[in-house]
């Protein structure tokens, strides 16, 4: 089977539809296709067969923004220099690339030789090696040529012929073969041939339709010393809940629905790479983890230590989440206790909770394992953004980007998962007081609290369950509901039972308001267009399947319409409520109420004479 990336019908009242967004089309005379994205521009053959999809932009952009970041760290080592075109010349803040995987900032240093530099387009001998095992039209690592600066290659892959060809069109239509090479292969065996020292990528980037447990493996063997993974989960229903014995097989760990299930579908994937790059001796350090649309993606580095990886159970926590009020708990797998210079690990102590939850008496889901620690490296993120500053008409999306890497930045790094407060509200049957209230009153009790760039209406704090349900208690005393109508089994009736242990202040605060929201920042986006999710997958024989919104049509109702016709069939088969001398429709049932022959008898039964 191909593994291509998205195939995507895009019609011509679709493509219509792109000049209203930020990339561009245009119609050749021969009935091809011209997508023009960044400074890519990409040829399809039909404009009814685009392996394209526009929201997919700021998945491209943002990838190409953490390539520049991590090529100019990279390369700043070695004394080169990267010039992005636009960029305005101020001294910049760079991250130590030390082999611990610690992440600090320092100046750039100042040396006594004119350092060379690194441009756009041209490759770059002591440059970043770059591998898409997923190119499909290629789109993605022509931007990577065009875009990034300080390249030594990009291997653009993918296992339908058909998209190859597409891929060399592209190739040598945008001039960048000196850059990119074109490659018909299984992605995994890609990797697998370069896992050796000399052999690794410095950077891989997999974005498949669907899930990408099965390239992992080779992945986190396969990428250079503190080399750099991208990668995109589009399997959102498996990671989010709705599958979980599916994301066990696919991703090693149990996902539970909730509220905060976005940001533990980023946790397990976490845990997923870490898990696996543990097996050859090698950890993960993430520098940039984000859920934004119908996907999650990932930006993490990849290192060696044997000292290190035996730190990653402590890293993991399975969580308990009560199916009643939706209080969570974290359990570390493992405990790593400091003696002087030395290490000591052991398992973890616990649960954290009883069999029923202290709050609502109901009982808990068990989900996980998921990574407990940060998803961002700030000083990395900051980085970005102050790029972004410099040359702020770089991507179309750029708004977008900056409003989300504000809001990473801001997130309460130690402290996994959230609430929302519409749902803390639910529980309790209470109108929902305001962000900056529900906040303040946080800030009032001593504790800290920030938002999260994958949920709208979150709140990250540190503030154990305890205190959030009392400030709720304050709340709703301040606004009373009906407590008479409340059954004895709801959880609102046993929260609410319980007197407050504080007083709660819901008095609005200055710091209560975060600066990406008082700057009103780009931070969550509307919905782009009509069926602007993820597209339909990509057929075996490398063609594209039929769009989800015409199969939806297609199926609208096929249960409930049946025609007559339709049902003639039925009549070969006996009405088992006529055998049984309970059918009440007689010769209006769809079924045969005539006795079956001796022929029919037998085929009725099994070889053992028991009934089929």
């Amino acid at each position: 089977m191909p593994m291509c990336g998205y195939g995507v019908i895009l019609n011509r009242t679709r493509l219509r539809a792109l000049g209203k967004a930020s990339c561009s089309y245009s119609m050749e005379s021969s009935g091809e296709t011209i997508i023009h994205e960044g400074k890519a521009s990409v040829i399809f053959p039909s404009a009814n067969q685009v392996f394209y999809n526009p929201v997919q932009e700021f998945n491209r952009d943002l990838t190409c923004a953490v390539i520049t970041e991590f090529a100019r760290l990279h390369l700043q080592q070695k004394g080169i220099n990267i010039v992005v075109p636009g960029e305005r010349e101020e001294q910049k803040l760079v991250v130590n690339l030390s082999e611990t995987g610690e992440d600090k900032m320092n100046s750039s240093p100042e040396n006594n030789f004119i350092p060379t530099t690194a441009g756009v387009g041209l490759p770059c001998p002591e440059g970043l090696r770059v591998l898409e095992g997923l190119a499909a039209s290629g789109l993605r690592s022509i931007r990577f040529a065009r875009e990034v600066p300080g390249l030594h290659s990009v291997v653009a892959n993918d296992f339908s012929a058909s998209a190859v060809e597409l891929i060399k069109r592209n190739i040598e239509h945008n001039d960048v073969g000196n850059l990119v090479t074109a490659s018909y292969s299984d992605a995994r065996m890609v990797m697998y041939n370069r896992t050796g020292a000399r052999d690794r990528f410095d950077v891989i980037d997999l974005d498949p339709y669907g899930s990408p447990s099965m390239f992992l493996d080779a992945a986190v063997q396969s990428v250079s010393e503190g080399g750099l993974l991208c990668i995109t989960c589009t399997d959102m229903a498996v990671l989010a809940g709705n599958s979980g014995e599916t994301c066990y097989s696919k991703y090693g760990a149990m996902s539970i629905k909730s509220k905060y299930c976005h940001e533990m579908a980023l946790r397990i994937l976490l845990h997923s790479l870490d898990l696996r790059a543990n097996c050859y001796q090698r950890y993960i350090v993430p520098l940039l983890c984000v859920s934004v649309d119908f996907y999650i993606r990932v930006f993490v580095r990849v290192f060696t230590g044997q000292a290190k990886v035996k730190m990653c159970a402590s890293k993991q926590a399975l969580v308990y989440n009560c199916v009643g009020c939706g209080t969570y708990h974290l359990q570390r797998m493992g405990k790593a206790t400091s003696h002087g210079n030395n290490m000591k690990y052991s398992p973890a102590t616990g649960p954290p909770v009883t069999s029923n939850c202290e709050f609502c008496h109901q009982r808990h889901q068990l989900g996980g394992p998921i990574w407990a620690e940060s998803l961002h490296d700030k000083d990395f993120v900051k980085c970005i953004l102050s790029a972004l500053e410099l040359n702020p008409k770089r991507f179309n999306t750029s708004e977008r980007i900056q409003g989300v890497l504000s809001m990473a930045t801001e997130e309460l790094s130690d402290v996994p998962l959230y609430y929302t407060l519409d749902n803390l509200s639910s529980i309790i049957r209470c109108n929902t007081p305001s962000l900056l209230q529900f906040r303040s009153a946080l800030l009032h009790a001593g504790h800290r609290v920030s938002l999260s760039h994958a949920c709208k209406n979150a709140l990250k704090t540190d503030a154990p369950p305890s205190v959030i349900w009392d400030i709720m208690r304050c709340w709703e005393k301040q606004n009373p509901i009906k407590r008479e109508r409340l059954s004895e089994t709801c959880p609102a009736f046993h929260i609410l039972s319980k007197e407050p242990s504080i007083e709660a202040n819901f008095d609005i605060r200055e710091d209560a308001n975060p600066k990406s929201r008082k700057q009103g920042l780009k931070r969550f986006q509307e919905n782009p267009e009509a069926n602007w999710g993820p597209k339909a997958r990509a057929k075996a024989g490398g063609g594209i399947s039929t769009a989800l919104s015409d199969k939806r049509k297609q199926h609208q109702n096929k249960r409930k319409n049946i025609s007559s016709a339709d049902e003639s069939h039925l009549k070969s088969f006996p009405c088992k409520k006529f055998k049984e001398g309970s059918c009440e429709l007689g010769d209006n049932c769809r079924y045969s109420h005539n006795p079956p022959d001796e022929t029919q008898e037998e085929s009725l039964t099994t070889k053992d004479g028991a009934p089929s």
